[in-house]
């Protein structure tokens, strides 16, 4: 079919780029977009999100490829034109967020400009949206309604198409999607503005229209106008999202092999399709793609309507909390479903008491809905364990549920939803060291079924390490020494069996030292090594091996092996030196060992005083830190300033400023201000990526200085 769009063979391919070097494939993924066959068409479109649009990003070849997709979309004939539309809205959007006048490079060196090249072409075009806005076909329609809204500039008639569009329309997404781009036009447009917020009013109080109606004339009136939410927004929300959830029964037995039924906005279909774990891609790799797959899933007419409405409230967490209270006690799967990954969203961003999302989460952990189970463990397990300790019993109770209708070994179940709502839950288990989660653990290391997440969970079992520990050395063992990088099965086991913290784990986490580094595994070597440092000199045994390693050209096993050294025999003549000279190239993490050494580093000194002089504010705050442990509080007047500067420069430095402030005692007294400054804030801060163990953490350090200093 390609062949039958004038111009596009005509493009020079080779002077362009995309995301992964030469942009020669796009005529071939252009061509497989267009092809009869569903398999070839959705290869076509996940190579060209993947590589001519990753991520969003707009290149040459992304551009050069608007009249082949165009020309599709006005095809009759031409099969999945509603996917094809989107693809060209997800472009055509992306381009309109860039500079109009910037330049852009792409990683393979090729320059662009996706405003000019894309947006012109989009606005020349916009009367055929107006056409495909009324096909016959919903799910063209659904497609290209939102471009009135972005690419048509006369606000009066995108706002008659608009008006007469939503009078056609029988059906919730539609509808929704109508409403959606008309606050879109009114936020584009100045001209729109008032006509489009006025007419939003008039439909919301209008008792008489349909609820879907006058819950998005609500959302997107609030979104256009946040200044004038009140208080009634939620309640009537909830009302009207009461009003529009079937009253539907529990799913039967037979239905809990089905997911809830997708909205029709879902974009799965232009996902990139999870690799497969016996196509030779490693297990957990394969778990994660399988993930960004849920990720983009929508089952629920009204969810990104909600997610709008979540976006607006922001900061007004006993509203959002309210409003998520209703989605996840919805009558309706869907709504319920969808609600998981908001209440995360929620917990993950903002500070708060939330037990009582953490229950409602635990609600949805019923074993006759393994598709949402499933959602909502995995949900649970990525808290820390005193957030998710509420929904212990849950938890506990869908795993024996499980166990009792299924048998003992349902960890190894064929059925794939039940295997997974199964292994989510007795993995959330586990992360709360609840001895319930080990008989499914022990399922999976003697069969060989998902080894790799229940190693992952073994850890935290430190109660069951004399059952955990054989299998888990065995494991190691017999690993693969040729299989390295982040999904090796040896780096999870090294590191469960240093949490474990039994000190049988000494002569196979040495073997697995010895065997890494005779073959130049450098990475998995240094992962051994560590787990050896947790058992301190419990592990005195391994110091033949981890000492030559401490002159190891490779870095991190060098710095690991002198890190080793200290942990395992306590010299300081030995371990000081090493790590001192470290300095300069692993700075942050040896200066961290060398102030847990304490005064007999004192060597160590006059180079991290050096270092206060030079680097970033992350460099400078672990050399302050490391100054006061080795020095003493009379270092203090020297190492507060620093830490607070480094913490205002940087607000990821705070937990390791905190750490440093509670050994400081009273001489943290300076810091107060700023202590309760943090405690103010409603967003989650702490670390590097702000995560909620980060932030719980940071919280617990900055109460814990203050009642120090009560």
């Amino acid at each position: 079919m390609i062949d039958n769009f004038e111009g596009v063979d005509l493009v020079d391919w080779s002077s362009m780029g995309h995301a992964y070097g030469s942009a020669e494939e796009v005529p071939l993924w252009l061509e497989q977009i267009a092809s009869p066959d569903p398999d070839v068409r959705e290869r076509g479109f996940s190579s060209f999100y993947s590589a001519a649009h990753h991520q969003g990003d707009v290149y040459a070849c992304t551009a050069a490829s608007l009249p082949f997709l165009l020309a599709l979309s006005n095809d009759p004939e031409a099969p999945d034109r509603g996917a094809v539309i989107r693809l060209l809205l997800s472009i055509g959007s992306a381009a309109m967020e860039r500079d109009p006048d910037g330049v852009y490079w792409s990683p393979s060196g090729h320059a662009s400009t996706p405003y000019a090249d894309v947006v012109p072409q989009m606005r020349e075009r916009v009367g055929d949206f107006v056409q495909l806005a009324a096909d016959p076909d919903p799910r063209v329609r659904q497609a290209a309604v939102p471009a009135l809204g972005l690419f048509l500039d006369d606000a009066g008639q995108a706002f008659a198409l608009l008006r007469e569009r939503l009078a056609a329309e029988s059906g919730t997404v539609e509808r929704l999607l109508v409403m959606e781009t008309a606050a879109t036009l009114a936020q584009r447009l100045p001209a729109a503005f008032g006509p489009v917020t006025a007419w939003l009013a008039v439909l919301a109080a209008d008792a008489v229209l349909d609820a879907d109606i006058r819950l998005a004339a609500l959302v997107h009136r609030s979104a256009c106008v946040p200044e004038l939410i009140d208080t009634a927004i939620v309640p009537t929300a909830t009302d009207l999202l009461e009003q529009l959830a079937p009253k539907a029964a529990p799913p039967s037995d037979a239905e809990v092999d089905a997911r809830p039924t997708d909205c029709g906005q879902c974009t799965c279909a232009d996902v990139p399709a999870a690799p497969a774990a016996d196509q030779g891609v490693p297990p957990q790799l394969a778990a994660v793609f399988a993930g960004l797959d849920r990720h983009g899933r929508m089952h629920a007419p009204t969810t990104p309507l909600l997610t709008t409405l979540h976006r607006v409230l922001d900061s007004r967490i006993p509203e959002r909390t309210a409003l998520l209270t209703a989605q996840l006690r919805s009558p309706d799967r869907a709504t319920r479903y969808d609600g998981i990954a908001m209440a995360k969203d929620l917990i993950g961003s903002w500070r708060g008491d939330h037990s009582g999302l953490v229950r409602l989460l635990a609600d949805c952990l019923l074993p006759q809905d393994p598709y949402t189970a499933a959602e909502a463990a995995e949900a649970l397990g990525q808290l820390p364990a005193a957030l998710t300790e509420p929904a212990r019993e849950a938890l506990a109770a869908l795993v024996e549920a499980h166990r009792v209708t299924h048998g003992p070994t349902v960890w190894a179940t064929p059925h794939p939803l039940l295997r997974r709502a199964h292994q989510e839950a007795v993995t959330a288990l586990a992360r709360l060291g609840d001895e319930r989660a080990l008989p499914g653990l022990l399922t999976a290391l003697d069969t060989d079924t998902d080894a790799w997440r229940a190693i992952q969970a073994c850890g935290h079992l430190t109660h069951a390490a004399g059952e955990l520990l054989p299998r888990l050395t065995r494991r190691l063992t017999d690993a693969d020494i040729s299989q390295e990088g982040p999904w090796s099965d040896r780096c999870a086991l090294v590191t469960a069996l240093g949490r474990l913290g039994d000190p049988a784990a000494v002569p196979a986490l040495t073997a697995a030292v010895i065997a890494s580094a005779g073959h130049e595994q450098w990475h998995d070597a240094a992962t051994a090594v560590h787990a050896l440092a947790c058992f301190g000199t419990g592990a005195a045994s391994a110091l033949d091996t981890v000492r030559p390693l401490a002159d190891s050209e490779d870095l991190h096993l060098r710095f690991a092996a002198a890190e080793a050294l200290w942990s395992l025999e306590r010299d300081p003549a030995d371990a000081v030196p090493r790590l001192t000279s470290l300095l300069d190239t692993q700075e942050q993490k040896a200066a961290d060992v060398l102030g847990r050494i304490g005064a007999p580093a004192a060597s160590a000194l006059p180079h991290l005083r050096q270092m206060l002089q030079a680097g970033n504010e992350r460099t400078q705050m672990h050399a302050a830190a490391a100054i006061y442990d080795i020095g003493g509080p009379t270092e203090a007047t020297v190492v507060l300033p620093v830490l607070l500067k480094a913490w205002e420069q940087n607000d990821s430095t705070a937990n390791h400023v905190l750490e440093c402030l509670q050994r400081m005692g009273p001489a943290a007294a300076p810091a107060l201000p700023r202590i309760h400054a943090e405690l103010a804030l409603a967003r989650r801060s702490g670390g590097f990526f702000k995560t909620v163990e980060q932030d719980e953490a940071l919280q617990r350090a900055a109460h814990t200085i203050i009642d120090q200093l009560a």
